[in-house]
């Protein structure tokens, strides 16, 4: 491990070389663990990757899970839109990105190795600033006093979808005094049972069959759009698009929707106008050590063309 906390211990560039494919996933982990433990001038917190494409991610996941099983590892995944796109990205992975911000916000430095795996894409990207991921936790427990109606806005207003069924991540559905909702990060989605204000009992329940499949402890919930519908947010956004295009016709459907405080179709590509400022990925890892990944300039330069020409056409 010497070596390793030889790389961590300045500010120093270093370049692994003859690591193959697959054995990089050890290299990592092991860089991991000389981080979390206590040295001279620090020690503890995340290590920072950044894969050159989405495989590489998720073969760097498995390849961790390997070598390394007690390794905490977090995803940062990238929209799987262009840039400038008309589209939403998908649920899933809003769902993904939207945990993983959240719990670097939440949580306290870990002491246990802790990689957090990202891509080119994702690290070039604008964020939602820190504090409005550090406002916009709902969190409960079986027994507890919760106003339904609020925890129903709170889902609107942070991107969660009603639906009929609940099947995916990011949706929610309500019948009588049982609402059933799939949070972000979750691996199950999780059965409310109310009685009057009163949160009876969590359950868990499978997607497919919607059969209760365990007892939930808690209900911990974050948002899943990196846009949240508040008065606040909504007024700014109004002002800025004005700002930008002058006076707005009723006829334009994204302005209508926002105004109405309805979510519309690729309204994610305007986050700029929702907040007085974004932040980068690295806002939420300060000081931490940075690894990139083989081949990280070239997938940088692709990227950089891709934006440009988006952003003529």
């Amino acid at each position: 491990m010497q070596k390793y906390d030889k790389i961590l211990s300045g500010e120093s560039r270093f370049e692994l070389t003859g690591v193959p494919e697959g054995l990089d996933a050890l290299s990592l982990a092991e860089l991991a663990q000389a981080q979390s433990r206590p040295r001279s001038g620090g020690g503890g917190g995340w290590l920072l990757h950044i894969a050159r494409d989405e495989a590489r991610m998720a073969s760097l996941v498995e390849g961790i899970a390997f070598f390394a099983p007690g390794t905490h590892v977090l995803r940062l995944p990238a929209w799987d839109t262009l840039p400038y796109d008309r589209v939403s990205p998908n649920p899933e992975i809003s769902a993904t990105r939207m945990n993983t911000l959240a719990r670097l916000v939440g949580q306290a430095p870990p002491k246990a190795p802790s990689i957090l795996l990202t891509t080119v894409n994702a690290s070039l990207q604008r964020l939602p600033p820190r504090s409005s991921i550090q406002g916009a936790v709902f969190q409960a427990g079986p027994g507890a006093r919760v106003e339904v109606a609020e925890l129903l806005d709170f889902l609107v207003r942070n991107g969660y979808s009603r639906s009929g069924t609940v099947m995916e991540p990011g949706e929610f559905a309500t019948r009588g005094g049982i609402v059933d909702i799939y949070p972000a990060g979750a691996e199950t989605p999780l059965r409310l049972d109310f009685f009057g204000d009163s949160l009876e009992s969590i359950r868990l329940f499978d997607p497919l069959t919607q059969i209760t499949i365990g007892e939930g402890k808690t209900l911990d919930l974050v948002p899943v759009s990196e846009v949240q519908l508040t008065e606040e947010s909504t007024a700014r956004f109004r002002q800025g698009y004005r700002d930008l295009f002058g006076a707005v016709t009723d006829d334009d459907p994204l302005y209508a929707s926002i105004s109405e405080g309805r979510r519309h179709a690729g309204m994610e590509h305007w986050l700029p106008l929702f907040h007085e400022s974004l932040g980068t990925l690295f806002d939420y890892l300060p000081g931490a050590p940075l690894v990139l990944d083989h081949q990280f300039e070239d997938a940088r330069r692709a990227r950089d063309e891709t934006i440009a020409d988006c952003f003529e056409a």
